[in-house]
């Protein structure tokens, strides 16, 4: 007689900074009556892309530190005294001098990452957790048996594995769509070892974000050198074989992302925030949408009345268009390294006196606490936040490292690196022979087609259409659903739809709805059917695939809050 196996099968795909945090949750739940299957497809956990070499090169840097970390197994201020020794000769690092409110190598942090992983791992042993790893496994397909209520997993080498609970954790995804096939044309800085190299000619960068500052310190380092000069100040000089080599930065904005500085409190928290009941009361009232204006108010401008009167003061009858025009006022009538250089010196007094730039870091909260509930606004309310607000955030909250803020500085001086304004309707075009046509209007509004030999594409993370779901029989058996909001009021979607028929649909009940990136999920991150059904075996924490639907996810904070959501539902408890 077979005796049923009544330990939940859990797989988690992907061993990255996801798959860690659903691991931690699991192993620290208090009980063991599951198992856990991790399927990575690279050969240590922990990293993920971001902190391996997949991500980085020795000079890339994190753009938090220690303090910042949301807790694993240890903090890295401990971890390092157990660190391999020539991982810290690497990058001069000296336990003893250690500190937990600087940045630190994104390399070295991967390393950490794997050692909480390793941490965790005898941690479930000990508490007769059984988990299996395997290494240097892709996962190829994922697929639902409705009859059985069971995922079934298939891998590179064609076997198929059953679970009754499976998380998909595989992270950063760039789709190659011409390199490779266009000579010179990059669809992303990673894995940066490719743009280690030596360039004679001006380079076109797409995007002024974190993404395009990797690549910039990665070509730097390979066409010139970095020195201090006797005012410690840094300064950059090209090296005798990349005379004619520069850095063209195409920026949307025309501005570059502010300078990290000292966060009051480094987890995205506040106590002030709304909490659930609260926006569910709202919900309830507004027809079940969640408004945006109800958020900035509650969520961004009141708690100001206490924490900054002066500012509140300031901005107290603003709306969220009002508030932008103030705030990117001064963004826009200087020069952006002017700025930049003015950022630097702030944040600089910022961190040394462990003082907040106290509006900066509450942006940063609000878009952390708005994106879990966004699924909830209108489409006028989510046209209003794409278009509005997330250009500000997405410029505040970059959080860039004093370090490479210097280098920035230090190349603009030299002449190397310049910034070009371009439009919304800018267009990249590659060429037959190699290159790129960059097309756009300039400051006068006149018509500019640039040719680049080089071009790299570094807008960062790109959110990734429903259509480009990895995981076909899914999507061929409709088991997810395109994410999609639904307009307040048929003007607007009417109005919408006349305008950009492919981004609105219409139902057969005359409901307009606006279609966003990615895949539609409920509150538990759980995959939506055709049907409105979520799949409660089935959840999502790959950003690539539910961009539209969660427009801000904030790294590792992003996933300790998504991993405790899922991980609750997974085991049915209410406290973890």
């Amino acid at each position: 007689m077979d005796i049923k196996n009544t330990k939940k099968r859990i797989a988690i795909l992907g061993g990255g900074p996801s798959g860690l945090f659903v691991y931690k949750r699991l192993v620290e739940s208090g009980s063991n009556d599951f198992e856990v299957t991790i399927f990575e497809r690279k050969k240590e956990l922990g990293s993920g892309m971001p902190y391996s070499a997949e991500g980085s090169n020795v000079e890339h840097i994190t753009n938090v530190s220690d303090n910042e970390v949301p807790h694993i197994a240890s903090t890295m201020s401990e971890w390092i005294y157990s660190a391999p020794a020539d991982l810290l000769q690497t990058f001069n690092i000296k336990p003893d001098e250690f500190n937990e409110y600087k940045v630190v190598p994104r390399l070295l942090f991967g390393s950490y990452l794997s050692a909480q992983f390793d941490i965790l791992r005898k941690t479930g042993m000990e508490a007769n957790i059984s988990t299996t790893v395997h290494f240097e496994s892709t996962v190829t397909d994922v697929s639902y048996d409705i009859k059985k209520e069971a995922v079934k997993v298939e891998t590179t080498n064609r076997d198929i594995h059953e679970f009754d609970y499976a998380v998909i954790c595989t992270g950063h995804n760039w789709p190659i769509r011409y390199e490779g096939k266009v000579p010179g044309y990059y669809d992303a800085p990673y894995p940066p070892v490719k743009l280690a190299k030596h360039f004679n000619h001006p380079i076109a960068v797409k995007g002024s974000s974190l993404t395009a500052i990797d690549a910039i310190r990665t070509l730097a380092r390979n066409n010139g050198l970095f020195e201090k000069g006797a005012d410690d100040t840094l300064h950059f000089k090209l090296n005798p074989e990349s005379a004619d080599f520069k850095i063209m930065m195409h920026s949307r904005s025309g501005m570059l992302p502010a300078v990290r500085f000292h966060l009051e409190d480094s987890h995205l928290s506040n106590s002030s925030l709304l909490v659930k009941e609260e926006i569910e009361q709202h919900r309830k009232s507004n027809n079940g949408f969640l408004s945006l204006d109800f958020i900035f108010e509650k969520d961004f401008k009141a708690i100001f009345r206490e924490k900054d009167p002066e500012f509140y003061q300031r901005i107290k009858d603003f709306s969220i268009e009002d508030f932008v025009t103030d705030m990117m006022e001064l963004r826009e009538r200087l020069d952006p390294f002017q700025l930049l250089k003015a950022e630097y010196v702030q944040a600089e007094k910022s961190i040394k006196r462990q003082e907040s730039i106290y509006w900066k870091e509450m942006l940063a909260v609000l878009s952390f606490a708005m994106n879990h509930p966004a699924k909830y606004f209108s489409a006028e309310d989510m046209q209003r936040l794409q278009k509005v607000l997330m250009p500000l955030i997405s410029i505040v909250i970059a959080f860039v490292p004093q370090k490479s803020c210097e280098e920035l500085l230090a190349l603009h001086q030299a002449g190397v690196l310049d910034l070009v304004p371009v439009g919304d309707d800018s267009t990249v075009e590659p060429q037959h022979g190699g290159g790129v046509l960059y097309n756009f209007k300039d400051g006068d509004n006149n018509d500019r087609s640039d040719y680049y030999k080089t071009f790299v594409d570094c807008v960062g993370q790109p959110h990734l259409s429903y259509e480009d779901f990895p995981f076909k029989s899914l999507l061929n058996h409709r088991a997810i659903s395109p994410a999609r909001l639904k307009f307040k009021t048929s003007e607007a979607g009417q109005t919408a739809f006349t305008a950009d028929p492919d981004k609105v649909d219409q139902d057969e009940h005359g409901d307009f709805f606006l279609k966003v990136s990615g895949i539609a999920i409920n509150d538990n991150f759980q995959i939506i059917d055709q049907y409105g059904a979520y799949n409660k075996n089935l959840y999502i924490m790959a950003v690539p695939y539910i961009g539209g639907l969660n427009p801000d996810y904030s790294g590792l904070d992003f996933c300790e809050a998504a991993s405790l959501l899922i991980v609750k539902d997974i085991l049915g408890t209410s406290s973890l």
